[in-house]
């Protein structure tokens, strides 16, 4: 089962509102921790090694809105050098779209979608509107699930969800379960 752990993020004094061009840039291979967040910046930096020394991760990264919790997963981004990167961002219009999120997360691998076992490959194709037919959301989260796994065999893989809480529900229990199961694998999902 993958470690899981939650990061709360406290205001950082005298600052207003995160803007997304603060990350510090790139020297090398290596990128500056953000001012304020060098204890959270080091806890994504383990979950990304976690994830290519082949053990799975999830790390939650909770606060109120603007103190920096898409600049910290913007950061995961920057340091996910040699891996896949996944990315979802729930958006309030698509809440009664069900798998809007695992679709917009799925999108640039879906190609890799004929390696799941047929039922599931069929749910995840009509969930997302690839196929005509009905779907049970467990075979559509067992196959959210077996394609992170397969991406993960190519490449460490990151997942990152900003905005979870405008996710569609659909697509956070699916995400939610992918997290919970995730083999020890190459994968890394700050949420």
């Amino acid at each position: 089962m993958p470690a899981t752990t939650a990061q709360a993020l406290p205001p950082i004094a005298g600052h207003r509102r995160a803007r997304r061009d603060h990350l510090v840039g790139v020297d090398g291979d290596h990128v500056a921790a953000l001012p304020g967040r060098e204890a959270e910046c080091a806890a994504v930096c383990r979950v990304l090694d976690d994830a290519r020394m082949q053990a799975s991760a999830t790390l939650v990264i909770r606060g109120d809105p603007g103190v920096g919790k898409s600049t910290l997963l913007g950061h995961a981004v920057a340091r996910a050098t040699g891996m896949i990167v996944l990315r979802a961002t729930g958006v309030e219009a698509e809440l009664d779209l069900a798998y809007a999120g695992v679709h917009q997360l799925v999108r640039p691998v879906l190609d890799r979608i004929d390696v799941l076992p047929a039922p599931q490959a069929r749910a995840l194709g009509a969930a997302l509107g690839r196929d005509d037919g009905t779907y049970e959301p467990f075979m559509v989260n067992a196959a959210l699930l077996s394609l992170m796994g397969a991406v993960a065999e190519m490449r460490p893989l990151l997942v990152v969800v900003d905005d979870l809480h405008w996710l569609d529900r659909a697509s956070a229990n699916a995400l939610a379960v992918a997290a919970r199961r995730t083999p020890a694998a190459s994968v890394a999902v700050p949420l």
